[in-house]
């Protein structure tokens, strides 16, 4: 049971596929973090009905070692940028990904990419900055979260612990230097593009 109650386990066992998987996730309403950065663990992101990338995607991770799969996490890291943590699950011997997200992109990715590097470029050309540079940089190995006590991350308080060890786990390049130089900024129509926002941002009081 993960130390989850009956309750929480059903809900996450009904995920069975990825399209309830992904449907789950894109119905919590996003984290915008009023009260300051958190790490929401499994059981907290289900009580508190809100999330951001990193605990929608150990949400997913959860739903998946609850229905037999493994529970891996991906790392996406970028320059003068926010990084992305994503879920991953092969069907067929592709890969896809899990993805939270209250953009119009960086979300969820069919299980048709041959490699992980492969799935990580996928994400390459609408990652960008708010000065429309495309900042997306490396993507790490897989992150099995079995190796981390689910006490830390599915029933305890928060997933810090998990944010953590994904950070520090062994990462890969995407670009070469020569290939950064040459980057260009995203032209107009994809930065309106990018003003869609799935949940608005609450009003500052």
């Amino acid at each position: 049971m993960l130390g989850l109650t009956p309750g929480e386990f059903r809900t996450l066992a009904r995920l069975n596929t990825p399209r309830k998987i992904q449907d789950f996730l894109d119905a919590i309403p996003q984290n915008f973090e009023p009260d300051g950065d958190t790490v929401l663990s499994v059981r907290e992101v289900l009580a508190q009905r809100r999330a951001h990338c990193i605990e929608g995607a150990v949400v997913a991770a959860c739903a998946l070692w609850i229905n037999g799969e493994p529970p891996l996490l991906m790392d996406l890291t970028a320059t003068r940028d926010y990084d992305h943590e994503i879920t991953l699950f092969r069907r067929n011997g592709a890969w896809g990904a899990f993805s939270k997200t209250n953009a119009v992109y960086l979300r969820y990715r069919e299980p048709v990419y041959r490699t992980l590097r492969e799935l990580a470029m996928s994400y390459f050309h609408e990652y960008s900055n708010k000065r429309h540079q495309r900042t997306l940089r490396t993507y790490s190995k897989p992150f099995d979260l079995r190796r981390v006590d689910p006490k830390l991350w599915v029933c305890g308080k928060d997933a810090w612990e998990v944010a953590y060890k994904v950070c520090d786990w062994p990462h890969y390049d995407l670009l070469t230097r020569r290939q950064e130089k040459a980057l260009i900024v995203r032209p107009k129509i994809e930065r309106e593009g990018s003003k869609l926002l799935q949940y608005p941002r609450p009003e500052k009081k």
